[in-house]
Parts: C-alpha cells; structure tokens; sequence
C-alpha cells in the first residue's frame, strides 16, 4: 500500500514440494519461457516454489530502512546443474506503509542483481526485483498473509496476461550483523516493462488520465478484480501527490498514449489478505476491509455481462490455484475459499449483480 487516495464515494522451513498448476502462470510466460526477448520471463513461467539465501547486514537494513542506497550482500540459490549458486546482491528496503516501523518490523526489499552473473539459470534476465516479505518476524500468522497476497496476484493471471508475474520463494535471511537466520515465504514480482514487454506494450508514465483514455474492457475486468479481492485502495485515473498515474496501478499501452491498459499492483489492504493493520479506505463508509465495494464505471455497464461472465468461466481455475497452494494453513484455506464463495454468489445472480455492480456503479472517477 503507498497511501490513502483523495475522496469519491512459521519459522522453519517450508514445505518444497508445491507444484502448483500451469494454469496460474501467465500464459505469454509461459510461451516465452525459452527466450528471444530482452526480459527473461523463465522466472515467472513456473509456479514452483524456489528455495533461495539471502545473506546481507540486515539489522542495519531493517533500522536504517534506506530508499536509496542499496547495502551490499550475497543471493544464493540452486543453478539448472543442481549446484548451488552465490551471486553478489544489492538491496534496500522499498515501499511506503509497509515500509514504516510502526507497521512492519521487517520492510518489502527491492532486491538488484548483477545480470551478468545469472547467465543459464532461473534468474537470467532479472536485474531489479520487488521482493514482498512477511511483515512481522516473531508473528508466524503473518507467512499467510503473504501467501494470501500472493494468490491475488495468481487470481488476476488466471484472468489476463496484462497482470504482474509473481514467483513464490522459500528464503533464508543469513544477518551477517549477528542476528540469528530464519526462513520465511516471500514472493518477487515481476518488472513493470516486462510485464509491458510480453504484451507488446511499453509503461506509460504520466500524472493522470481520462476514463475514457482506458481500455474499456480491460478496466471492467480490474474493476471486477479489484471487487473480488476485497481492495478499494486503488485509482486506475489518478494519481497519489508528486507520483505517476495511478494509484497502485501501473499504466500500458502499445502506442504511448490511449488507449491505456491498466496494471494493478498491491493487495495488501484487500479483504482477501485481512492483514491486521489494513484499515477501510476513507472515502467510502465501510465497516472493515472484508466488505466489498464496486468501483466500475457506469458508462461501462454494457460490458459488465460479458466480463461477469469470463470470471464464471475462470472459477473452476482460480479455485485451483487456491487448492494447489499447500502452504496455506487449513484456516486460511478455509478463510480464502469463502471469500471466493461470496464473490461468485453475487456474480451468478441478476439480482445480486443488478443490487451490487449495476445500481453500485461511478458515474464518474
């Protein structure tokens, strides 16, 4: 999360053995995998999770939490041969509200690697990576909270190709200040210019948009996204004070200018995750983050049909993601597939779609 948008309306180690479905993988990852692009989507073209070693002074990284100047350590990880591989690494801690003490004691990471040094394994291509961790150190609930974001980054891959690739890690942080290791879950996310790349697009960086500059399309099945997840706090028109357009969404396009292909990012304020600290947006009178809001635009209405209906189409697969991810305790599991359940009640009734999406809809942004 980067910030509140203006007014309208376990310790130990994790189980290795996940092979979760290629149906949660972004399709042109998947059929880019080999390569012949300048982004090496490899990384993002499995769902398995990556045993990796993260070796740095992370007590300082953690008091110092700098935005800016990367500390040097170490990234180790299994090459294709099967032998371990040590890289040097970059890091520094990244993000807004994650990034604040008083709500994490342990901030998300933007991880920078030396390319040259992970030519012909799973990392070739990467260069810059966000690296979402898991927030509270001695709090072993807050591993399902990153798993639980995790699976909303999954859920909108099942939806579209035009999503974020995500790559689930099984990480040991090794403070080389003298701290004792530990391992934890996490999750790198892919970069915005390849996601751009493979879609034959390039990011789009200016202070705002029209709605009418949108793909129409492509902003119902956000808007409808967004509403399945539980998450209010995003804009795809507008942006946060001194940023580029829009607020925890990224802009695409194939010609530089409209129209425009959202991009959204950042779910840790969604119903779906319910991480403790996550409060209802200001802007609208809700009792907590598990209540959902509609925020299409009425002028897209005509598409709404067609949209509800791909989601219909994508259940059976969005609830596989959910039921291949191993990791999930029984009570997150549990917790997940309801809030599933709910959605796709709603969207399966005339009734409940006319109540909730048509009669709930923006006139305008």
């Amino acid at each position: 999360m980067t910030g509140k948008v203006g007014p309208r309306r376990r310790s130990g180690p994790l189980v290795a053995g996940l092979a979760l479905s290629l149906f949660s993988v972004p399709a042109a990852a998947r059929d880019h995998a080999s390569g012949g692009q300048s982004h090496n989507v490899r990384l993002f073209a499995d769902a398995t999770p990556l045993a990796v070693t993260i070796t740095a002074p992370l007590t300082t990284l953690m008091e110092d939490r700098p935005d800016e100047e990367y500390l040097d350590g170490t990234f180790s990880f299994s090459a294709d041969d099967g032998v371990e591989r040590t890289v040097e690494l970059k890091l520094r801690t990244r993000g807004n509200y994650r990034r604040g003490k008083d709500h994490c004691d342990f901030a998300p990471i933007r991880l920078n690697f030396p390319t040259q040094q992970l030519a012909n394994t799973v990392f070739a291509g990467q260069d810059k990576l966000k690296l979402v961790t898991h927030c509270q150190t001695s709090r072993s609930y807050y591993e399902q909270l990153v798993l639980r974001e995790y699976l909303a980054y999954r859920f909108l891959n099942v939806m579209t190709d035009k999503s974020f690739g995500v790559r689930l890690l099984e990480i040991t942080y090794v403070d080389t200040d003298g701290a004792e290791s530990f391992t934890k879950p996490g999750f790198v996310i892919e970069d915005d210019d390849a996601v751009a790349e493979r879609n034959g697009m390039t990011i789009v960086r200016i202070d705002g948009i029209s709605s009418d500059e949108l793909d129409a399309r492509q902003q119902n099945l956000v808007h409808v996204f967004e509403y399945l997840i539980g998450n209010t706090e995003y804009s795809l028109f507008k942006a946060e004070p001194n940023m580029d357009c829009c607020h925890n969404s990224n802009l695409m396009s194939a010609t530089e200018g409209a129209p425009f292909t959202p991009l959204p990012y950042d779910f840790d304020f969604a119903g779906l995750v319910n991480a403790p600290y996550a409060q209802p947006n200001p802007r609208y009178d809700l009792r907590n983050v598990r209540q959902r809001l509609y925020k299409g635009l009425c002028k897209n209405n005509d598409l709404l049909p067609d949209t509800l209906q791909l989601y219909l189409a994508k259940k059976s697969a969005i609830y596989g993601v959910v039921n291949e991810l191993e990791l999930l305790s029984s009570r997150s599991r549990r917790d997940v597939s309801n809030y599933l359940d709910s959605f796709f009640d709603r969207i399966s009734k005339p009734k409940s779609v006319r109540g909730r999406f048509i009669e709930k809809c923006i006139d305008s942004p």
